[in-house]
């Protein structure tokens, strides 16, 4: 479950900054052609829809980075033992 949830993690963080970064470029646009900063409804569902899509994206490329790190650092550990248990003649 672990590995889950530093996954999640990370894919909020990652979505949380792409979606607000996309929403001060679609302000940003819109201030260079009318002249406001008017936040339309428009705007805050597409930092939305931004925001959901790299958050799938990212937890699931997170979850099998986890995965396969943790599944590396198992083999590390089995062959640290395999060589130890080796050396004192076991």
């Amino acid at each position: 479950m672990k590995p889950n949830m530093k996954a999640c993690g990370q894919a909020m963080v990652t979505a949380m900054v792409n979606a607000v970064l996309a929403l001060a470029l679609m302000l940003l646009v819109e201030f260079a052609i009318s002249g406001t900063f008017h936040m339309a409804d428009p705007y805050l569902w597409a930092g939305l829809l931004i925001w959901l899509v790299i958050f799938i994206a990212q937890f699931w490329r997170q979850r099998h980075l986890c995965r396969c790190g943790a599944e590396r650092d198992g083999e590390k550990k089995r062959i640290q033992v395999n060589l130890v248990t080796r050396e004192n003649g076991g």
